[in-house]
């Protein structure tokens, strides 16, 4: 049986999720963002036993097919983002419909219709938390983050920034307090 939850955006979420199944003692196939597959149904009882431990500590069971698949562009979105390794040539439109097995047309409209926002604009803020948070950590030099993330030039990334966050990378790096927005609020 396939289970879908929202807000699982990191490692230490799918060990929460993993932790509350174990709680309930359902056995876990596999875990991934936003997808648990266990090895057996689940009854009604242990449903919303379930769904109470999910929603206690953060997360929501989805049950909406067109909420599944938004849960799904999210998470692949915030994946491909972590790996730091977008080509500059990178086309959302291809990599979505090549992940999900679905055309990007459907895909798109079912995003927009839903968030209020296109699949693109998401991308963009994803991306744009993403730099953020190298800007803070410091590793990388904006030239880095700009190839790590697939802009075309620095340039490109400063404005894409700027436009998003009012600030350019550099007044941003110089702030002492850094608003990043959740998943949720974007």
């Amino acid at each position: 049986m396939k289970i879908f939850i929202k807000n699982m955006v990191c490692g230490r979420c799918i060990a929460a999720v993993s932790n509350i199944f174990d709680e309930v003692n359902i056995e876990v196939k596999n875990i991934s963002l936003g997808e648990v597959e266990t090895t057996s149904d689940i009854s009604e009882k242990e449903l919303q036993k379930l769904e109470n431990l999910l929603e206690g500590t953060g997360f929501e069971r989805i049950k909406d097919s067109s909420l599944q698949l938004i849960e799904k562009i999210k998470n692949l979105i915030i994946l491909k983002i972590s790996e730091l390794d977008i080509a500059e040539n990178f086309l959302l439109s291809d990599f979505l419909r090549t992940e999900l097995h679905k055309d990007y047309s459907a895909i798109s409209k079912t995003f927009s219709q839903n968030e209020n926002l296109t699949v693109e604009q998401f991308f963009i803020l994803q991306k744009i938390e993403k730099v953020k948070e190298l800007l803070l950590y410091n590793e990388f030099t904006l030239t880095e983050i700009a190839g790590k993330l697939g802009y075309k030039s620095v340039q490109h990334l400063s404005s894409q920034f700027r436009n998003v966050t009012g600030f350019t990378p550099t007044g941003f790096r110089k702030l002492k307090v850094h608003n990043r927005k959740s998943l949720d609020q974007i």
